[in-house]
This record gives C-alpha cells, structure tokens and sequence, in this order.
C-alpha cells in the first residue's frame, strides 16, 4: 500500500513543473503578459481613417509595412524582399518575401497589396502625390507588383516608408472599404494579433503574439528589421490619471507609461525598480491646427493674427516645465533637420498683441467666436488649450473652449460642420519630429481643401511648391524651395507651430528591449 502512495507520488512530481509557482508567482503555463499604459485610450481602430497616434501605434501591432524607417531613419524593406527601378526611373518592381500571412491564414498577396495601397492613398497626403504620377499600379503575379509612373518623382521610398501614414498592409477585401468608412474587421499579417473578442474601451486592448509571423533576419532597428514577439500577450491599460499610473508601475501592476507627465520624473527616478528611457530621441512638435472651413480662421488675416499672439514659452512652459526637455523653435520643419529656417517666422511668436489686433481689424474680424476643442485627458496638452485661450483673448478674440476627451476630439475634429453645430474652429495636438522633417513628411502643410487632413486648407501655390519639392532631386534647390513654403506659410497659415519636446518612457527594470523609434512598438522587448 505504501509503495503504490510512494510511485503516485513520484508520479505526480514529474508532472508537477508543469504547475509548479514560479518567484514572481505566476504559473509556467501563464503567458508572459506585458502590461502598458498608453498615451490614450483606443476607440478607434482604423489607422488608414484617422491619424491619431494612439491609432497608427495600433495599427504597427497588428499590420506589417511594404518599407520602414530603421533606428537611423534609414529607409529598409520589411513585406519586401527585393525592387529594382529602369534606368528612366519611371517603372518600379517590387517582389514580396516568403512566407507573409495574414491572421486568418490567407497568403498575402500583391491583389491585397494593391487594394490597401489604393485606399491609403485616398488619405494619405504623400499616397495623393505619388497616385498623381501614377500610370499604373498592377499585379504581375501574387508575390510581384509595379508601379508605372507617368513621371519620375523622388517620393516613392518615402511615401512606403512613413513612421505615420504608413500604408499598412489589409486583405483585399477589408482594403475594399470606402476611404471615407471605418474598416469593421481588423485582420492583419503582423506579429501581434488583436483580441477584438477582449477589447473594452475605457478599460484595455489585448494583443496576443503571432505565433506564424516569420521576421526579418535583421536585427530589429526603428520600424524594421526583425519584428520579433518576445512576450505572449500585450495588454493596453486604461489609466487616464497619471499620478495612478505612476503608483501601478512602483506596485509592479504594469510594466510601462508610453509618456509620464514631466513633472512626474523625479517620482520615477528614485524608484530603483523603474528607470526612465527615451526611445524617440528626435522628439515631438507642438501643432496649433486652424479649421479653413468657417468663420472665423476662413480668413488669412485673421489665421496670421494667431501667429502673433501666441509665443512658444508659455506654452511649453506651461506643459513640459524644464527647458532641458523642451525648444522654442520658429522652423517649422524642426530645429536639427535638414531643412531648418525660420524664414518667413522670423517676427512671429512674440506675443505681439498689437500686431495681431491691427490683423483681426484687417480681417474685418467681427467677434465670431473661436470654438477651441480642449483635450482634457492627455496630459501632455490638457494645459494647451487654456493657453491658447488666454493668449488668443488677450489678442481681441472671442473663444468658446469645449472640453472632451482625447478620442471624443479625434472624432469631432473629423466633421465639416460649422463650429455652432457641433464642428470646431481650432485644436491643438503634436506630431513626431520625423514627421515634421520635410514638407512631404509634415501632414500639416498639405492644402489640397477636401483632400487635406482635418482643417482642409485650400492653396494652389502651397500644393504646387509642395510637388516642385517632391520632384527636385537636387538638396540646394530643395532647401531653396523649403524657405517659399515657409514664406507662403506665413502668409495664409495652415497652422501654427508651437515648439519642440522630448519626453521618456517609464518602464520597470525587469522590462528591455524596447527599440529607438518615432512610434512606440512592443516587438524585440522582454519582460523578465
């Protein structure tokens, strides 16, 4: 009797590493979660529909790219594996690699390729000026597909490879949806996999690793290279409050903050199981976006007047607080890029009131009320608005700031409607430095009226300079054509630029791997 209780025993022991608690205790069957709070709640999952950020992060997790940008902003094929361009540079050829699938899988293939690349260029500025100097976009087998343009044109590698706007990837069938509609199924090929079964706005995005996604033998770097998922499971926390985020990361309840506020840092710093990190080193450009479309910023004046009124300090002061963080800059394609001027904003952002009520009275300004949407869940620009507000009121104009969530604002800055009807005269949001490096890259500059992004700006001259540059292969007359933008700019505004920022990532220390990138991305990191 006691030898068949000792060999049950002994039997159940060479089970039991299957079960047994591990230190940190979970079990060995658990997956390896890694637990985030982002920058914002998701609500919105089409990253071809919107540009908010929140929305393109998720849109890396679940999507693979033609190209990416590397850790040096290097353009590098990913879905790609070879391409080569005729000595005229008007047909390109393109060959995907083995082994893409999407999640359900379905092959990926050129058919799906095109379909996705049709759709993206619909909404994407630089996907509009490439579709213009396009013959053809066609299918020369499932894994091989050509652009035959009408003429060459230097934006094809960088229209492929954008950190934003990138066009990811889709079956056919979901890249079949209307540019102006919501994609409503979220298949993709890359190496994570979005639990739609388990999302709750307000509460979390589940992610669970692509166990058939075949990486790049490249080191990862940037957006490209190997996309390799090292955790099970990603988890997006919902934790608007930044104090509590803060508290869960110190009691080992989640992992990451994407962004703590400033003045949070030294709460982090003495924690010696947190550190700091900055994975984006080139930083973020503050954006100040008029609405063309109504009264009162319909009127070029009066758009100039802002730029006036508003000076750059007090608003990073009143956000980011240690200049150590932050630039005033009056280049708006940034302070250390290749085409940094400030002409044509030499005079601006000095608060000049004087100058901006002489402009409101050119204007014929007539105290039409500025409906400005005031983000008040993002730390990083809850205080901009109210800035703005003062300085624009100081100015001579009346503003009507409306309060509402970051995602509330992403879909109202969407409608065309007049500002007393549920529409909006101006907003506030931020871009990555990466996206602000040229006028193909900077979204904001584009004034194609029902084409352009969220504030539809409507300029020949501003589109015409805009595809001079995208065709200039010389960099002397580019930077030539640069300082025009910014000269027409200056004159009828598409926005105002309101400084430079860097901010870190917190992440506790049993956490590495997170790659140097203008997006924040979870393959290649690992959770001990």
């Amino acid at each position: 009797m006691v030898g068949r209780r000792l060999m049950g025993w002994l039997a159940a022991m060479a089970a039991a590493p299957l079960l047994m608690t591990l230190p940190d205790g979970a079990s060995a069957q658990q997956p390896k979660t890694l637990k985030v709070v982002m920058h914002s709640d998701l609500k919105i999952l089409d990253p071809i529909w919107t540009s908010a950020f929140i929305v393109r992060n998720h849109g890396y997790m679940v999507y693979d790219t033609l190209f990416a940008l590397d850790g040096d902003l290097r353009v590098k094929p990913q879905m790609v594996e070879s391409w080569s361009v005729t000595p005229d540079n008007l047909t390109w050829t393109f060959t995907l690699r083995d082994g893409l699938e999407f999640h359900d899988g379905q092959p990926v293939t050129t058919e799906d390729v095109l379909a996705s690349l049709r759709r993206w260029a619909v909404r994407d500025s630089v996907g509009q000026i490439l579709w213009s100097r396009m013959a053809e976009a066609r299918a020369v087998d499932a894994k091989t597909f050509q652009f035959v343009l009408k003429q060459p044109t230097g934006v094809v590698l960088q229209a492929l490879s954008k950190p934003s706007g990138n066009p990811f990837i889709m079956p056919k069938r979901v890249a079949e949806t209307s540019p102006n509609d919501q994609i409503k199924e979220f298949v993709g090929s890359g190496p994570f996999i979005f639990k739609a079964d388990e999302w709750k706005p307000g509460d979390r995005t589940v992610y669970v690793k692509n166990p058939k996604y075949k990486p790049r033998p490249e080191p990862a770097s940037g957006l490209a290279g190997g996309k390799v998922a090292k955790v099970d499971r990603v988890e997006w926390i919902a934790m608007p409050d930044q104090q509590t985020a803060v508290n869960a990361l110190q009691a080992a309840e989640i992992d990451i903050i994407e962004a703590p506020q400033h003045d949070l840092y030294p709460l982090i710093k003495k924690d010696r199981n947190a550190e700091l990190i900055n994975p984006s080193k080139w930083g973020n450009q503050y954006i100040y976006r008029f609405n063309q479309l109504h009264k009162p910023f319909d009127n070029a004046k009066i758009r100039q007047a802002m730029l006036y009124a508003f000076n750059q300090k007090d608003f990073l002061d009143g956000v980011i607080g240690e200049p150590e963080y932050y630039t005033v800059c009056k280049a708006m394609f940034i302070c250390g890029g290749p085409y940094e001027t400030t002409v044509g904003f030499e005079d601006k952002y000095e608060s000049n009131f004087a100058k901006a009520r002489q402009l409101l009275a050119e204007g014929g300004y007539d105290n039409t009320p500025a409906v400005l949407l005031h983000s008040t869940d993002l730390y990083a620009l809850a205080n901009m608005a109210p800035i703005a507000k003062s300085l624009m009121e100081k100015a001579g104009m009346k503003v009507d700031m409306q309060s509402m969530d970051w995602q509330t604002l992403v879909a109202r800055r969407a409608r065309k409607d007049p500002p007393d009807k549920g529409g909006w005269s101006a907003l506030i949001t931020s871009t990555s430095a990466p996206d602000a490096l040229d006028p193909l890259a900077l979204g904001f500059i584009v004034a194609t009226c029902d084409k352009a992004p969220f504030g539809w700006p409507c300029d020949e001259e501003l589109v015409r300079l805009r595809a001079a540059f995208a065709d200039e292969p010389d960099e002397a007359r580019r930077k030539q054509i640069v300082e025009k933008i910014q000269l027409r700019a200056a004159e009828t505004p598409t926005h105002a630029f309101l400084g430079q920022f860097t901010s870190a990532m917190a992440r506790r220390k049993a956490v590495s791997g997170n790659v140097t990138s203008p997006v924040t991305v979870f393959w290649n990191v690992e959770k001990e």
